[in-house]
């Protein structure tokens, strides 16, 4: 928690902690109070045996601003966290200012093969062998020579060495096991935010994406700009699925420019009852 005035709630992504968004927090604290929270299961939080399910992540963060004494917020989501954030928009339309998607899960089915094999039968154990001795520099080596070799997951070799780093035992590789099936199966996801895009009408959107992003498409951009009214694109070019770590000020122009361009949404029960009735546009 960091900073003063209208209030950011950071929401970061599977396998990830609240320490993923160090590029953006000093530059956004200073006219803002930023909240950046690990999700259960996550970085310091508790692992226990409950619900990882994007719902039950949407209640955490209504609770954790609850708990702060914050009424509204404007809700940041990268790739689950994006899907928290929709999913928190949805229950809580309310407590919700603007939305700001980065490389968000949710929106198609399609999603990178390594998650759709993670969710499978038998996962726990190779997810094991990885925490094995010399495992590490194996894992590092591929990752960085995908770099050398400009192969799009080369982008965020970094992260994806560090996210293999936050599953040191049992009970972290469970409890990632855990949130990652709540969204994914052997098909893709099995969560979709299309079929409720149509209640953003009136809520500020921003999406951000990396052109080649390798866990989630840049097509999902697209798809889910066009299915929500009034939302902004920006596309990064040469960026995968962190544009935020490796594009930072860009990152932080196109937010500054969205929050500072857009009043937050004020949603009455009226309004919210109205949308429901009147339903999508196909």
């Amino acid at each position: 928690m960091a900073g003063s005035g209208p209030v950011l709630l950071l929401i970061h992504g599977i396998g990830d902690d609240s320490s993923t968004w160090g590029p953006l927090l000093d530059d956004l604290a200073r006219d803002h109070t930023v909240l950046a929270p690990d999700l259960l299961g996550h970085g310091g939080s508790d692992k226990p045996r409950g619900d990882y399910s994007v719902a039950a992540y949407a209640n955490g963060m209504r609770d954790l601003l609850g708990v702060l004494d914050v009424d509204r917020a404007t809700l940041v989501g990268h790739s689950l966290g994006g899907g928290v954030a929709m999913q928190f928009a949805y229950q809580y339309p309310e407590r919700t200012e603007r939305i700001v998607l980065i490389g968000a899960g949710g929106v198609s089915q399609s999603v990178s093969p390594a998650l759709r094999a993670a969710s499978l039968p038998g996962a726990q154990l190779v997810l094991g062998m990885l925490g094995l001795p010399g495992m590490r520099t194996q894992t590092e080596a591929v990752m960085w020579a995908l770099a050398r070799l400009h192969h799009p997951l080369g982008h965020d070799a970094e992260d994806l060495v560090r996210l293999v780093d936050a599953l040191p035992d049992a009970t972290s590789r469970s409890a990632f096991l855990r949130t990652l099936r709540a969204v994914v199966d052997w098909r893709g996801q099995v969560v979709t935010m299309l079929d409720r895009c149509y209640l953003t009408a009136g809520m500020p959107t921003l999406l951000l994406w990396g052109s080649d992003d390798m866990v989630v498409p840049v097509e999902h951009a697209q798809l889910a700009h066009d299915a929500m009214p009034g939302s902004e694109l920006q596309v990064f070019e040469g960026a995968g699925h962190f544009p935020f770590h490796t594009h930072p000020g860009e990152v932080l122009r196109a937010m500054r420019t969205f929050l500072d361009g857009t009043a937050p949404a004020h949603w009455s029960a009226a309004e919210w009852r109205e949308l429901l009735r009147h339903g999508r546009n196909d």
